[in-house]
């Protein structure tokens, strides 16, 4: 079997990891590994889908548009068995997606139907969702539509912040491929077409969809705060015209003073941070900085005084 194999990101990393021992041990081969070139101006927290190839002497492409003709004409000279995405950005056409023999696979970082789209593990903080998970399905032209092989479920709990559930998200994500493969190349891989009535879709979020609107609930907030903490853009607000990142902060089940707008600052808890009026509940402030300053923990800003009345939005 020979796979052409698109990834990035941590998830792309470790299920490029898994295929790689799966070919190791099954006789099988990586034609090529399609990645990304990083962007100058994005935060490069995961690991390096091109480094592990690299690593391992297979050939590496960074096609700025892998639906070039030129490109696809590339990939049908290798003879693929199997196309594997694994969150690679570019959206795949149809001439690449026919290429190979017996399909092209893509994973998703949500359960689907539920989340297609961009930025699910984002997505599904920010909705307050209590599970989530992986899932293995054919490619279609349109994003996250095709029959599904297999997926694993992922708890959210309440203290998880993207990163916490993307981690664990990646080791299903390993997990699933070394399940599923084998399965895959022996033609034993169940094929379930999806149920389109139940299905979601979201876009990608852009920085200054971290906005809090103070309007919402605290338990909202905080679904925004911990979606988009580090090492992501964060969560923001503005006060006397200044930039303020939120980096955490909890919210509590107290309710405001009669006559406290949403985004008031009302006082602060000693070694703790700020309370924030919101449209239902309290929300603490326990990390924030200035745009272009250094971070301050609770402690620091419980001190602030000066702050106290002043209103946020």
């Amino acid at each position: 079997m020979r796979i052409i194999f698109l990834g990035y990101h941590n998830i792309g990393y470790f299920c490029l990891k898994a295929l790689m021992e799966l070919c190791a041990a099954l006789g099988d081969e990586i034609a090529a590994v399609v990645t990304h070139a990083d962007h100058p101006r994005e935060n490069i927290w995961f690991a390096s889908v091109r480094d592990l190839a690299f690593k391992h002497y297979l050939p590496v492409y960074q096609p700025s548009d892998p639906n070039d003709p030129a490109f696809v004409a590339a990939m049908a000279r290798l003879r693929p068995d199997f196309l594997f995405s694994c969150y690679y950005r570019h959206m795949l056409k149809k001439p690449l997606l026919d290429l190979p023999r017996l399909g092209a696979l893509n994973l998703h970082g949500s359960l689907l139907p539920k989340y297609r789209g961009r930025a699910p593990v984002n997505w599904v903080l920010v909705n307050g969702e209590t599970e989530t998970g992986v899932t293995l399905h054919y490619m279609e032209e349109k994003a996250d539509r095709g029959d599904l092989v297999a997926q694993r479920r992922v708890p959210i709990t309440e203290e998880d912040t993207a990163l916490t559930l993307f981690a664990r998200l990646t080791v299903a994500a390993e997990d699933l491929m070394r399940e599923a493969y084998p399965l895959l190349r022996t033609g034993q891989a169940p094929r379930i077409p999806q149920d389109h009535t139940q299905a979601s879709y979201f876009g990608r979020r852009r920085p200054e969809d971290g906005r809090i609107d103070w309007r919402k609930s605290a338990g909202e907030i905080y679904n925004l705060v911990r979606a988009v903490t580090h090492p992501y853009p964060g969560a923001f607000t503005f006060l006397n015209g200044r930039k303020w990142y939120i980096w955490w902060g909890r919210p509590l089940a107290e309710e405001a003073p009669p006559g406290a707008a949403p985004g008031q600052i009302l006082g602060r808890l000693p070694g703790q941070g700020l309370l924030v009026a919101t449209g239902q509940g309290l929300f603490l402030i326990t990390q924030a900085q200035w745009e272009g300053e250094r971070e301050f923990l609770g402690p620091v800003l419980a001190t602030w005084a000066e702050l106290m009345g002043k209103q946020l939005g």
